[in-house]
């Protein structure tokens, strides 16, 4: 992963001493709340419904074990025992105490960790594909272009004050696990019929209230280009969006109103007298920073082990784990785990300090000291033996780690709602969880295979709950807080926006519709390989509205 450079340490003291000099004029009351607000949003820090919330960048979700232990140290410390892991792939603390927040700082810096530019109006952590470098379908490597666009975005003294929240994520596998078509710029690495390497780059997609798909406005970019592109993209965007109206404001709608053509036309005129400045990547400088992302020493190991294929066959606990949680890896021999934050004990996302600190234990121990976080809100461990995986899910087991749910339904996206969340208008803690308790045999949720669920609290669609198979907004109407369920969302390489089926359900109602929803789909798959999504895209709405409204 990337180090830090004596710069970067510079730039992250500085920012620490500067920000504890403005709290400490906020709690001598030298500044107002609204002086502050700017301040503490430029490092992290939230006012939400009950607290603060500091919300941690994880660039790319990538962490090494002793950043784990960090963060396990500050929810311990300064919180009350946990994180929540997000869609942004980013770690978040909901108690922390204002005068708490300049150590806290100090003591991520320390592991070259940092809160800027997780919140305000400026490009935001830069997500990817959490099995980067490690996937069988990758094409090439994102993490290289992904700490490129940290680098250059950070700080950016033109974009420090763009119209909206603006975000970037990146893939370079044939399958999309990072979600890059409901970004305002998703890059996707690609190569032609010749075996060149090219970026796709996609414009204006976003979730909230208009949700949108992007659109490609360059289907083979040079990657020498991508800053100077997305430089040209982002000025663009900064000249035009909308600053009279924040639910007008995203690119999304700005791409939407002027037009896709046009918006294109204007990048590339913008592009054109930018593209040969000082910005434009060298070999030496791309090849720089994919030197920090080389392949560890991997072991020459065999594809096959006597004693795991054993163990698949006494333990049907483990083999069900096996078989849902771990992907194949790049090198025989290895796999990918993942490690579900989806039990019944605690909500999605959520992880304890004592949990965080034996993941870390777990990750030296069997994973070469790394550890990925996920959009789904999971955590990885990209580098283990085939041979030690018996081991490892025991320990997973021990910790309450190894639900065998990965992509499965309750394998769900949930923000925090309305139990943290001042935006929220409905509970979404209680609903996941609900769920979770409802649909918890393993051969139920092994027959519906492939599919995917996500609650959001309120319209800003933090759970991503547009881009599920299945969606629930929760909304408040009339002082009732009630459900809406869309169909046929996906966040894949087949992107779509789901569509509502009807009228709202009450917090009762909403889990039993679910189930409705689900037994539509058994009785009429043409058989057990058709995915919820293809069977709702060939059937449409008609059977499951027949089914939930009569």
């Amino acid at each position: 992963m990337y180090q830090y450079s004596q710069a970067d340490h510079q730039l992250l003291q500085e920012r620490v001493s500067q920000f504890r000099d403005q709290v400490q004029r906020r709690l001598n009351g030298d500044l107002s709340e609204e002086e502050f607000k700017h301040q503490r949003l430029r490092n992290g820090l939230y006012l939400q419904l009950h607290a603060y919330m500091l919300r941690v960048a994880v660039p790319y979700g990538l962490l090494s074990s002793n950043q784990m232990r960090t963060l396990a140290h500050i929810a311990r410390k300064y919180d009350r025992g946990y994180g929540h892991f997000s869609t942004r792939q980013n770690i978040q603390y909901n108690w922390p105490k204002l005068e708490d927040v300049p150590q806290i700082l100090d003591d991520l810096a320390k592991v070259e960790m940092h809160a800027i530019q997780t919140s305000g109006n400026c490009i935001r952590n830069t997500t990817s594909d959490p099995l980067a470098g490690v996937a069988r379908d990758e094409i090439e490597d994102p993490r290289p272009y992904c700490e490129l666009i940290r680098q250059w975005s950070t700080f950016h003294p033109e974009f420090n004050f763009l119209p909206r929240k603006f975000k970037i994520a990146v893939s370079g596998a044939t399958h999309d696990r990072a979600a890059v078509a409901v970004h305002d710029i998703g890059v996707r690495l690609v190569k032609n019929d010749a075996g060149k390497l090219g970026l796709e780059i996609y414009v204006g997609g976003g979730l909230g209230r208009t949700p949108m798909i992007g659109k490609l406005i360059n289907p083979f970019l040079d990657p020498h280009d991508m800053l100077t592109y997305l430089e040209a993209i982002l000025r663009v965007y900064n000249r035009l969006g909308r600053r009279d109206n924040m639910y007008k404001a995203r690119i999304k709608i700005t791409v939407h109103e002027t037009g896709e053509d046009k918006f294109r036309e204007l990048v590339e005129e913008e592009w054109s007298q930018i593209k040969d400045n000082g910005l434009r990547l060298r070999d030496e400088d791309i090849e720089n920073i994919k030197a920090h992302f080389k392949d560890p020493e991997y072991e020459t190991l065999s594809d096959f082990d006597a004693d795991y294929d054993a163990a698949i066959l006494s333990d049907p606990e483990f083999a069900h784990w096996a078989d849902k949680n771990v992907e194949l890896h790049k090198k025989d021999g290895y796999r990918v785990v993942y490690l579900s934050l989806k039990s019944r004990n605690q909500p999605a996302g959520d992880v304890t300090a004592n949990q965080m600190d034996a993941i870390a234990d777990l990750a030296d121990k069997y994973s070469l000291g790394a550890i990925r976080s996920t959009h789904r809100q999971n955590l990885v461990l990209s580098d283990v033996k085939l041979k030690d995986l018996h081991r490892l899910w025991k320990e997973l087991k021990s910790l309450d780690l190894a639900t065998p749910n990965y992509n499965h339904l309750t394998d769900l996206i949930s923000c925090p709602g309305m139990d943290y969340c001042a935006l929220a208008t409905a509970r979404s803690i209680p609903i996941a969880q609900a769920l979770t308790e409802r649909f918890d045999s393993y051969d139920y949720l092994n027959d519906l295979g492939d599919i995917s669920l996500n609650i959001s609290g309120c319209i800003n669609a933090c759970g991503h709950h547009h881009v599920a198979n299945i969606g629930i907004l929760g909304v408040n109407k009339k002082g009732v807080e009630v459900y809406q369920l869309t169909l046929g969302g996906s966040a894949r390489e087949d992107a779509s926006i789901g569509k509502i089926i009807g009228p709202a359900f009450t917090a009762d109602e909403i889990v039993d519709a679910v189930s409705k929803v689900l037994d539509v789909y058994l009785e009429n798959r043409e058989d057990e390989t058709e995915t919820f999504l293809t069977t709702y895209r060939r059937l449409g709405q008609a059977p499951f509205k027949e089914r939930l409204y009569g």
